[in-house]
């Protein structure tokens, strides 16, 4: 087995963040992996490599400058897979907890566990955008909103569909992603998790036969500021009077420019608490 590389960025939150999600955005992934650590008052971002990375090209890849201070070191074959998942415990959302299979016995009793590898896919839970849809998510269904019909766009894993599928036993749910390998990782996540009867397909944003003339009562949306704007009049046309979105995937300063772009649609738009300088908004449709 070849060995493993990692290369390890230490700055503050924002610019580790800003990193974070312009490394989301490079198809094919430049990485096997990258983690994201809030270390109280600077955070770290470990990226694990198949091979030596060129630290010159991350840099320009992830937008990090020259004052961040960046490690590279190669890793024993036997550890990286522990390494990589060191600091991911398990992440309480509401009533949800999401966990890898590292530490199925460490979920707490009680809550609705769903069980996410780490890996490039976006939607692991360790992440304030997932963690944030998920708590709106259970402030919903604390107030008694029950879907009938779910759609998670852009899916990553599909942590939220599974969300989705626990609670809301009778709804129909669907999850797309433009990332045919994101597809292929959902459809087995909700295999692992008890949620098979998720719909999982290749899409780009709305445009699929499945979506043509749809309409849901709740939709998710974790992606990106810039599509989340773009997509703001389609996603306000396939809610059903009284439908609900969940945005997020933005930093704090892309929030009005998104809240904009919904109201502009013709929605009410409630921003929940950032977390970890994240932003996640709830949406409806009169």
């Amino acid at each position: 087995m070849s060995t493993i590389w990692r290369l390890t960025a230490f700055a503050d939150f924002k610019t580790l963040g800003d990193a974070v999600e312009r490394l989301d955005e490079i198809d094919p992934p430049i990485a096997l992996s990258w983690l994201l650590f809030d270390e109280g008052d600077a955070a770290r971002m470990d990226v694990l490599f198949q091979t030596r990375p060129d630290e010159a090209a991350f840099r320009e890849a992830s937008g990090l400058a020259g004052d961040v201070a960046i490690t590279v070191e190669p890793m024993p074959d036997e550890d990286w897979v522990r390494i990589s998942l060191e600091g991911l415990k398990p992440v309480d959302a509401g009533r949800f907890v999401l966990f890898g299979a590292h530490d199925r016995e460490a979920v707490t009793p009680g809550l609705i566990g769903i069980e996410i590898e780490a890996g490039p896919a976006f939607g692991t839970g360790h992440h304030g955008t997932t963690r944030g849809c998920l708590i709106a998510f259970d402030e919903m269904l604390d107030a008694g909103f029950a879907p009938k019909t779910v759609f998670d766009l852009g899916c990553g894993t599909a942590a939220l569909a599974i969300a989705a599928a626990k609670v809301l036993p009778d709804a129909e749910i669907l999850a797309s992603d433009i990332d045919p390998e994101a597809v292929e990782e959902s459809a087995e996540n909700c295999v692992k998790n008890g949620t098979p009867g998720i719909e999982c397909f290749v899409a780009e944003g709305l445009d699929h036969p499945k979506l043509a003339g749809r309409e849901f009562e709740l939709i998710f949306a974790n992606i990106l500021a810039g599509p989340l704007v773009e997509l703001a009049p389609g996603i306000a046309k396939a809610l059903t009077p009284g439908g609900r979105v969940i945005l997020s995937g933005l930093l704090t300063e892309q929030e009005s420019w998104v809240s904009e772009a919904y109201r502009a649609a013709g929605l009410d738009v409630r921003r929940q608490t950032p977390l970890e300088g994240w932003e996640t908004l709830v949406a409806t449709r009169g």
